[in-house]
């Protein structure tokens, strides 16, 4: 990797671990480069904003959310299975990732640019048709009934995922999003 290339995801892990601070003050430049011990101007060579630096984040949580995602499609046939994979890594990511938690629930985006939270829809939206697809295989599969409404069920599983999210960010990262995962997802699962 380059310098500048180590430099930019110094600046996007030390976003990410201010970001771990459960009072969740505003992330600002100033601050960002106080803790890196570098100019704001340093900064801004990497990042020609601080919602770039933002998408850069969420880049990283596209990127890591959806190799696991994609890894589960390939590799498990029956599709409710991969259906509890997809969200179970949905939520034991945010549990490693507690700044990053506060990223996908847009928590860490509020008073930004208002396109970081349509991006992150967006990464909702895509997980929800992930979702969507391993639900019409376990149909298919009979796991599922033939007039199961799968968008509906896809939906609320979303639904879960980000209620989850929202509990583990608004304990102060004291609510584990997967507390409860082997009682919920039976539930969830029909």
């Amino acid at each position: 990797m380059t310098q500048a290339g180590e430099r930019k995801l110094q600046i996007l892990q030390t976003i990410a671990t201010m970001l771990e601070n459960p009072a969740g003050e505003k992330i600002t430049t100033a601050a960002l480069a106080g803790r890196l011990e570098v100019s704001e101007a340093a900064l801004y060579r990497h990042f020609p904003s601080k919602a770039r630096m933002f998408e850069g984040l969420i880049e990283f949580v596209e990127t890591a959310l959806f190799s696991v995602v994609g890894q589960i499609a390939a590799e498990e046939s029956l599709g409710l299975h991969q259906v509890e994979l997809m969200v179970a890594a949905a939520l034991r990511f945010a549990g490693k990732n507690r700044g990053l938690a506060r990223v996908m629930v847009g928590d860490a985006l509020v008073h930004e640019n208002p396109r970081l939270q349509a991006r992150i829809n967006q990464l909702f939206e895509r997980l929800e048709a992930s979702l969507k697809q391993a639900l019409k295989i376990a149909v298919a599969q009979a796991a599922l009934p033939a007039e199961h409404d799968v968008t509906a069920h896809a939906d609320l599983l979303v639904c879960h995922v980000l209620g989850r999210l929202q509990r583990f960010v608004k304990s102060g990262f004291k609510d584990d999003p997967l507390s409860h995962w082997a009682a919920q997802w039976p539930l969830l699962a029909n």
